[in-house]
């Protein structure tokens, strides 16, 4: 069984791997990083090499050299560390695996395998089990994305018995907009103690409605401090302050959205935010263009995220 740590909740972070202009990664930012989203976003949970930190774009080497970074780096800093293992080759997530149990990490996430995929549940689970199996004394997550791996499996299906096959089972990163299976998924597992984090950060408030017990998200690395204000609102029962923080952040979202927003564009947001360099993505996405950066930045300071006066602090205080 997993060691019994304590549940994951709350805002988790989906890191991005900051890279220089060579394309090479950029640990030397790692501890800054770590610190701002502490003491700037108040969020303290990560998500390390998935979506967002290209790590199905790293090398297994660099995937475990960015996982050490972050552990040495996050050391009394952060409350827990959830690295992403998934792979195209079982060898390969299991070797992730074996290794993010040797650093101390808090728990290990799994997409389905996207290229030879996966066609029903049970060969779902049973490649998911090999993973969870090499690492046995971690909490193990699964993480559905379906637009990205094309595997649709409902998650609500594969969460049914998910644990007498896999014990290691801790709960599901659901990055998908359906909404209906996400409050499934929830419904048919109240009595067990799982963690339901939502992976759309522009619906988050309809989740925490629905059972979600945290978020993984990209946004939170600038958008941090403006969720939270969210989700103390929704905890303390103030429904219309909650909504307006969710349309304050949807604004934004939504606004990117339309310039065309990913991972290359998340790179170039938090850099303007934070003020540490993100550099690049790694091809093949190409980097954020001009256009957008100063786009960005306008929308950005036309809500009082980002000070057109002093770029020092880049902070989120208000939305107008």
């Amino acid at each position: 069984m997993a060691s019994q740590k304590k549940k994951l909740q709350g805002l988790v972070a989906a890191t991005i791997t900051p890279m220089t202009e060579h394309g090479e990664i950029n640990f030397s930012v790692i501890g800054q990083y770590v610190d701002y989203l502490v003491e700037e976003q108040g969020v303290k949970n990560i998500f390390v090499n998935g979506t967002t930190g290209e790590g199905l774009s790293l090398s297994v080497s660099e995937r475990r050299q960015v996982a050490e970074e972050w552990m040495t780096k996050g050391r009394n800093k952060l409350d827990q560390v959830v690295i992403h293992v998934g792979a195209l080759s079982l060898k390969e997530s299991q070797e992730l695996a074996r290794h993010a149990a040797e650093i101390g990490a808090d728990g290990i996430a799994v997409i389905a395998p996207f290229f030879l995929k996966p066609w029903n549940k049970d060969v779902l689970i049973n490649f998911l089990k090999e993973v969870a199996a090499a690492a046995p004394a971690l909490p193990f997550y699964y993480y559905h994305i379906p637009a990205l791996t094309g595997v649709k499996i409902r998650a609500e299906e594969l969460l049914d018995g998910i644990q007498e096959k896999i014990p290691t089972f801790q709960g599901l990163k659901f990055s998908d907009t359906d909404l209906l299976d996400f409050g499934q998924c929830v419904d048919q597992n109240r009595e067990r103690q799982f963690a339901f984090l939502f992976g759309v950060d522009e619906q988050l408030l309809s989740a925490l409605v629905m059972g979600a017990t945290g978020a993984v998200g990209s946004t939170y690395n600038y958008l941090g401090k403006k969720t939270n204000q969210m989700l103390e609102a929704f905890e303390r029962k103030d429904f219309s302050s909650a909504l307006n923080h969710q349309f304050c952040i949807q604004r934004f979202i939504n606004f990117v959205l339309k310039l065309g927003f990913g991972v290359s564009q998340t790179k170039a947001i938090m850099t303007l935010v934070s003020g540490i360099p993100m550099g690049p993505p790694r091809p093949p996405l190409q980097r954020a263009s001009r256009e957008f950066i100063d786009e960005a930045k306008a929308r950005l300071e036309s809500l009082d995220f980002l000070s057109s006066t002093d770029l020092k602090d880049r902070n989120l205080e208000s939305c107008s």
